[in-house]
């Protein structure tokens, strides 16, 4: 299954992309006096204990023949496609080319840190760049949606908990993220964490760890690599976090850069206001913002 969110009555709502367009969940969740809550909060909240009903309404959807149910994708506004995770972690350094270029060793253990909501964008919107941030950069990452609640879950059963996967762009601002020795600063600006425009569900990713990962910045080939190369996989780094703290529905993890971002570069060309970057991750469409003056 294909999720996406998009814009409609002054509300954010979920769709599914199908081959007859977008359906849209919450017009046909009424029109088939459906049970489950459509909003797009309430099925993040209940993760793959939603898909059962989601696959309901597309069944019934495409047998009623209703093309009003379904939009076509062309004319559709994106919104985040998860717009109000409840936790986001990120994984530094997790790609053995990206550590090189960044000449630091390969942690022993995964590197977490957090970013907040405030950083979440939607495919195609502006990210605001004030003029004192002179070392901006992206990060073309896999991310994941987690589908139940996992509490020190093993490495082999992690994938389990796993609703979809979608394109992230972790973009960072260097000169602020080394400031304090702590990344936050650098991590969490505004519109710094864009990512869409589907979560695509995982049985139909069912290895997270064989996907060509590019980005393009003005269409320019930048990065260009695979999830084989993390240093910790996908299962890894969940079971990991798991040990630490809950993981629920609805949260999302940034499992890492490859290699190709600026800071690995000499000289370094920073991003700025103008210019463009498009994340694809394989089988998971594409992901394009442009930088604005803020």
């Amino acid at each position: 299954m294909i999720l996406t969110t998009f814009f409609a009555d002054d509300e954010i709502r979920l769709g599914i992309k199908t081959d007859q367009g977008i359906l849209d969940v919450t017009k046909a969740g009424q029109h088939f006096n459906s049970t489950l809550d459509t909003r797009v909060d309430a099925v993040y909240a209940l993760g793959l204990d939603a898909m059962d009903a989601l696959n309901a309404l597309v069944t019934q959807a495409s047998e009623s023949g209703d093309a009003s149910l379904f939009i076509n994708e062309d004319s559709i506004t994106y919104a985040p496609v998860v717009p109000n995770p409840g936790k986001i972690l990120c994984v530094g350094l997790n790609y053995s080319k990206h550590a090189a270029e960044s000449g630091m060793a390969e942690p022993k253990y995964p590197v977490l840190f957090s970013k907040f909501n405030n950083t979440i964008a939607a495919p195609n919107e502006d990210v605001p760049l004030q003029d004192d941030w002179q070392a901006v950069d992206y990060e073309a990452e896999l991310g994941v949606v987690i589908g139940k609640t996992a509490r020190n879950v093993s490495e082999a059963e992690a994938l389990d908990y796993v609703l979809g996967y979608c394109n992230m762009n972790d973009l960072s601002e260097r000169d602020l993220q080394m400031l304090s020795g702590q990344w936050l600063l650098g991590k969490t600006l505004d519109k710094f964490l864009p990512l869409g425009p589907y979560v695509v569900t995982s049985d139909v990713i069912r290895d997270p760890q064989t996907l060509s990962i590019k980005g393009w910045l003005n269409g320019e080939l930048r990065q260009n690599s695979n999830t084989s190369d993390m240093i910790f996989s996908v299962a890894q780094v969940i079971a990991y976090a798991s040990k630490i703290m809950t993981l629920s529905p609805g949260d999302v993890i940034s499992t890492g850069t490859p290699e190709g971002v600026v800071l690995g570069m000499d000289p370094k060309v920073w991003v700025k206001a103008g210019d463009e970057y498009t994340v694809e991750v394989e089988g998971l469409g594409k992901l394009t913002n442009k930088m604005i003056e803020a």
